[in-house]
């Protein structure tokens, strides 16, 4: 119980937290029209076209909401409807950030591609990990437990990872908003600010996974040691 209260509910609260900032920033920020009107589908194509990526990346628009992703597989950028064809300051700026991704793709930008690498194990590791955790500590099977500890440290590092990723991809979404001029010197931070709570649940994410296998490890200890 002392390990919960200590990793795992300062976790979560930040986790909560991170969840409440990006969707009151993102709603704050979805109702603010950019000066040029531009949608997020739009601003995806002048900024794919500006980087030689025109004819080589597919824009979907897809459906949900914030559910905005580049898939490499098959160079699709895929845009959710509220951001597709939505004129606010946060659907271009998570349009931009998604192009940010494709031109890490086609800059083969390192840490993307060692993203890319592990998201198999890493997938693995997420649907098996807590199964043998939870049997081990059942059966008071230290060995098990460790077995789940390694499976879960690999969805740690796919985090731990995805942390300078996604950072860079905003810091290349605002830098190339700037200089296509699809954004004013007053809108820049307001971009900024949408990113910045986007970028949070990622660090939010990672916190939480880092305190679950740190929580796991002392009960891990604390185990052997009776």
């Amino acid at each position: 119980m002392v390990y919960y209260l200590i990793f795992i509910i300062p976790a979560l609260l930040i986790s909560l937290y991170a969840q409440f900032n990006i969707k009151s920033t993102y709603k704050k920020y979805s109702q603010i029209r950019s000066s040029r009107g531009t949608t997020g589908a739009e601003a995806a194509v002048t900024l794919l076209q500006r980087n030689g990526l025109g004819g080589k990346v597919r824009i979907n628009p897809i459906a949900g909401d914030l559910t905005d992703n580049y898939d490499p597989r098959d160079n699709s950028l895929n845009l959710s409807q509220t951001v597709h064809s939505n004129t606010s300051i946060a659907a271009i700026g998570v349009a931009a950030h998604e192009v940010g991704h494709a031109i890490q793709h086609n800059e083969g930008y390192t840490p993307l591609q060692l993203r890319a690498s592990i998201v198999p194990v890493a997938n693995f590791a997420s649907s098996a990990s807590f199964p043998i955790l939870l049997v081990g500590f059942l059966l008071n099977s230290m060995n098990l437990v460790l077995v789940g500890i390694l499976l879960f440290s690999a969805v740690v590092v796919f985090h731990l990872v995805t942390l300078p990723v996604e950072f860079n991809a905003s810091q290349r979404a605002v830098v190339q908003l700037s200089q296509a001029g699809l954004v004013s010197n007053d809108e820049v931070p307001m971009v900024k600010k949408v990113l910045g709570a986007a970028a949070m649940t990622y660090l939010a994410a990672t916190l939480t996974a880092i305190a679950n296998l740190l929580y796991y490890v002392m009960i891990f200890m604390s185990g052997r040691d009776d």
